[in-house]
């Protein structure tokens, strides 16, 4: 089973830039979608069941048009799918999480602290609340996959300039020690783990200075998991050549879901 996560900065946007035709070609079983920027009532049934492929869609909007959002595509139809429960965080569509036979899969789109850190409270309670859900599902016995754009680079590795932006958005003292407590929770970044230190591995670049381009990015987006289901992790990678939005997807490919 092939898992993507991509942060789209825009779904009507991307549409425009080949989205669809994209998906059918790629043909993930699940893709999970970050930074929407809509709801289904704005949106043709294209995006709801896009034609040609076997998916179902399941979206959690902000109340504010054109903002936030999550949204999964997927082949398998989950037995629920839930928001997080916190109007706080669910106004605003930040999470959905969707129940399998094997695991639960929550698609996230973490706050951004903002320039002057003028978020950074809020960011840092919704992190709080994340991983009591997280640790709530995995006390009930159940697997869990975090995916979605977490909005911080966790150490030096994961972006082009760590020195540079020790006082940025995305790279805080605060938000990479959520990130510190995260994993000694007992959860794994699979790719950092698969991939310990191979460097250059950004899933996001800026839209200024061919940044792009000259690949001076950062690795904000994740797949993480709980320490019990990584044996049924084979592969986490970032796919830079899939372009269109900011970001670039990420994937996880999972097996020996007996």
């Amino acid at each position: 089973m092939r898992i993507v996560s991509w942060n789209v900065n825009g779904i009507r946007a991307i549409e425009k830039r080949g989205f669809f035709d994209w998906l059918r070609k790629d043909d993930p079983d699940i893709l999970c979608l970050n930074e929407t920027k809509a709801e289904p009532g704005q949106l043709s049934p294209l995006f709801i069941n896009p034609e040609g492929t076997k998916y179902s869609s399941f979206w959690a909007s902000a109340k504010k048009r054109g903002y936030s959002g999550v949204a999964i595509y997927t082949k398998e139809q989950p037995q629920n799918v839930n928001f997080m429960g916190k109007p706080e965080f669910d106004d605003e569509g930040r999470v959905l999480i969707a129940e399998y036979k094997k695991f639960s899969l929550i698609a996230a789109y973490f706050p951004n602290s903002q320039d002057e850190r003028k978020r950074l409270d809020y960011k840092l309670a919704f992190n709080d609340a994340m991983l009591k859900l997280c640790n709530s599902i995995v006390k009930k016995g159940q697997n869990l996959i975090l995916c979605g754009d977490y909005n911080v680079a966790h150490t030096p590795i994961d972006l082009a300039r760590p020195k540079a932006n020790e006082n940025s958005a995305g790279y805080l003292p605060e938000e990479r020690a959520w990130m510190d407590k995260f994993l000694k929770a007992g959860f794994i970044d699979t790719f950092r783990l698969l991939h310990p230190a191979q460097t250059g591995c950004y899933t996001w670049w800026s839209y200024m200075g061919q940044a792009r381009e000259k690949n001076v990015g950062w690795r904000i987006d994740y797949h993480c998991v709980n320490e019990n289901f990584m044996p049924n992790v084979k592969s986490s990678i970032i796919r830079p050549d899939v372009t269109g939005s900011d970001h670039c997807p990420v994937e996880i490919q999972i097996g020996n879901l007996k």
